[in-house]
């Protein structure tokens, strides 16, 4: 689990950020998650955008993307998620300790 530290960190590294992904009308598949997965290994912080279209609510979308891709829910501000998740491979975030 994340501390309040180290989600403020998160977030403040997210600013900069455009989101990869969109939710839209299909609402979330296995297919996305995954392909979320893989792009947190690459990147290991990422934004995801809900758009208005979708039938799911955002705190829904935002718990079933984070457990599906065993990734730590950093935000959820407006109709975006900011999703972290260490990467094995390419360590790029050294989380403050708390």
């Amino acid at each position: 689990m994340l501390t309040g530290k180290q989600k403020r960190f998160l977030r403040s590294k997210a600013h900069n950020l455009s989101p990869i992904f969109q939710v839209g009308k299909g609402g979330v598949n296995e297919n996305m998650v995954s392909q979320i997965a893989d792009a947190l290994e690459a990147r290991e912080l990422i934004k995801v955008s809900i758009l208005q279209n979708c039938d799911e609510d955002r705190d829904t979308v935002a718990a079933h993307i984070s457990k599906g891709a065993g990734a730590e829910l950093a935000q959820v501000i407006g109709n975006t998620i900011v999703l972290y998740k260490e990467s094995r491979e390419n360590k790029q975030l050294e989380l403050p300790r708390s």
